[in-house]
């Protein structure tokens, strides 16, 4: 398996404080992520280094629902957690820049998450692996596409 990590960046008209207030508010990752459908913290969490939430994925093959934890809480500069115990790591950095914010989406497929892929679908990993590496390839830039438009909004 190749590209296995991949990131994309978006110049945005806010500032990085108000870019990590939206991102790191997971709450709202449905209204922007085209196959994030919805996250919920447990309960008393919230957005800081340990804390565990659940999201909920829907593609028209299979709905499924992740277990995850921050990893990087650093307001105005990064927001990051990793799904099921390390498989995959999501995250989010914020660099002013020319009067707004250089804004990026990482996403890597891990390799104890690949070995786990291995074990939970067998014969289908690699088509399975594949499959979400399309949806992080084309999901990455719109989601990043639908945070702009809306912290433009205002």
């Amino acid at each position: 398996m190749t590209d296995l990590k991949m990131s994309e960046s978006i110049h945005v008209a806010a500032p990085p404080e108000v870019l990590y207030e939206m991102v790191s508010d997971v709450t709202r990752m449905g209204d922007w992520s085209p196959i994030c459908r919805a996250c919920w913290w447990d309960e008393g969490d919230g957005p800081c280094v340990g804390a565990w939430f659940t999201g909920r994925n829907v593609t028209p093959e299979q709905t499924w629902e992740t277990r995850s934890q921050v990893v990087a809480a650093d307001p105005g500069r990064e927001f990051a957690w990793e799904v099921n115990g390390g498989w995959v790591y999501w995250g989010y950095t914020f660099e002013p820049a020319d009067g707004g914010t250089k804004m990026t989406e990482h996403w890597e497929l891990r390799p104890v998450g690949v070995e786990g892929f291995r074990e939970h679908f067998g014969d289908r990993a690699d088509e399975e692996i594949a499959a979400r590496r399309e949806a992080a390839r084309t999901g990455i830039p719109a989601t990043l596409a639908a945070i702009k438009a809306a912290a433009e909004r205002g």
